[in-house]
């Protein structure tokens, strides 16, 4: 019993940890000449792994040949990785399955008639190679002779995973005006924000002809990730037009759809994010938090959990019992896992962001680090949410700090899929009610 209890959180936890752990030792191995400590080398497997993209170092110039090419390895293996076993909890999870159960005892999925689990791997993995091999062709074409056929490689495997790494030291910076570059880099880290699960359905919708229906649940991912788009894109686009009034309005626009596509969790930058206002960076903030859709490689909350809590609020607001989603209504188990992860996520961004204030300045006064809580904040969001951009200050972490960046890596990639699966192990039906009062709120 021990073992079926403890198996579903080991094998996650154990499986990335010791992906990191080898993929460590083997940057240093391939890190160019007293270029990268082991601590750097550790901070680098590790984001590469939870498909975050933050650096201390340039890969392009700190890294050989050999340790580029683990580094794209790591990617690869985070991204298919993670939607492996979050598109399976996802699968098990809509057919009503204990998915601790699943877990622990993997090959009862192959006693599902409606589940094979080799044919749903192949699947999973050819969808994922043929939409990058399309990408790094795309990439090479439109690049201008920017991208050889290994960068293109690396930056289409790259977006799709939602890594954010590149091999150019200012990131896309100097494509932010290349429409064809700028489209497809977006394009891979939709599909790649999407999840194979709803990649999967769609596909087979387009197959049959339409005739059949979307779920509910990838039609709340795909009406919410427009949404979130949009948004972001127009409130990202104001801010910019008042920052620099004399930028063309079409690179404006341009660099505004990709930021607002890329902070959901992907990390490649148009823009110099530093010399951003403070506006534009809480806009940034805002959709970092949020991250893409269950199932995929992106992190942060996820779209499902905030179309949820939007509906909980307007429900609360209009005094209504039920938590209603289109002409569906949400169990009240669902409502309380969002307001728990909801609860967890805030809690470990306030932890984070204290012990980060310790560790860089804090022994100095607020007008010695004017700026800087700004810079740290941002940092904890966009480690949680693996995302992977940062106002600068990444490369200027202490040793401490940088294993507080990578805990918070590790904790943003696998955290939030363990508490759910966690919480799904230790619930229990109670067959009895307590006395219920109210308290003064507010």
């Amino acid at each position: 019993m021990a073992k079926k209890t403890l198996l579903p959180f080991v094998l996650p936890v154990a499986a990335f940890g010791t992906t990191i752990v080898v993929g460590a030792i083997l940057l240093y191995e391939f890190s160019a000449t007293g270029a990268m400590s082991w601590i750097d080398a550790l901070f680098t497997a590790t984001s590469a792994v939870c498909v975050t993209g933050l650096s201390v170092l340039d890969p392009a110039s700190s890294l050989t040949d050999g340790g580029q090419i683990t580094l794209l390895t790591l990617i690869q293996l985070g991204g298919l990785g993670i939607m492996t076993y979050s598109s399976l909890a996802l699968f098990l999870l809509r057919r009503r399955v204990t998915l601790t159960d699943r877990l622990a005892v993997g090959q009862a999925l192959l006693h599902n008639t409606s589940f094979d689990l080799g044919r749903f791997l192949l699947r999973l993995a050819a969808m994922t190679f043929t939409i990058e091999i399309a990408g790094a062709i795309s990439l090479y074409f439109f690049g201008d002779g920017r991208f050889t056929v290994f960068s293109s490689i690396f930056h289409a495997i790259s977006a799709f995973c939602n890594a954010g790494f590149s091999l150019f030291p200012d990131s896309l910076m100097s494509m932010a005006t290349n429409t064809g570059v700028n489209l497809t880099v977006m394009l891979l880290i939709i599909l790649g924000g999407l999840g194979f699960a709803v990649l999967d359905e769609i596909a087979l919708w387009i197959r049959q002809g339409r005739r059949k229906q979307l779920s509910f649940i990838t039609k709340i991912i795909l009406s919410t990730s427009a949404i979130l788009i949009v948004g972001g894109t127009a409130a990202l686009l104001v801010s910019r037009i008042s920052y620099a009034p004399d930028e063309s309005f079409v690179t404006t626009l341009l660099t505004s759809l990709f930021q607002s596509v890329s902070a959901r969790t992907a990390g490649f930058n148009t823009v110099n994010m530093a010399e951003m206002t403070n506006l534009y960076l809480l806009f940034m903030i805002f959709l970092m938090v949020i991250g893409g859709a269950p199932g995929s490689c992106a992190g942060g909350i996820k779209v499902t959990t905030f179309r949820a809590l939007c509906a909980f609020m307007m429900a609360q607001v209009r005094g209504r019992e039920q938590v209603a989603i289109g002409n569906k209504a949400l169990d009240s188990k669902t409502i309380n896992k969002v307001v728990t992860l909801v609860f967890g996520v805030t809690m470990i961004i306030a932890l984070a962001t204290i012990a980060l204030n310790l560790t860089e300045g804090g022994n100095l006064s607020h007008s010695e680090l004017r700026g800087q809580f700004l810079e740290i904040f941002f940092e904890v969001i966009s480690a949680f949410g693996t995302v992977g951009l940062s106002l600068g200050l990444t490369a200027k972490l202490t040793t401490a700090g940088k294993c507080i960046i990578i805990a918070l890596m590790f904790i943003g990639r696998i955290g939030p899929i363990w508490l759910l699966t966690m919480l799904q192990q230790f619930q229990s039906n109670i067959r009895y009610r307590i006395p219920e009062t109210d308290i003064p709120i507010g």
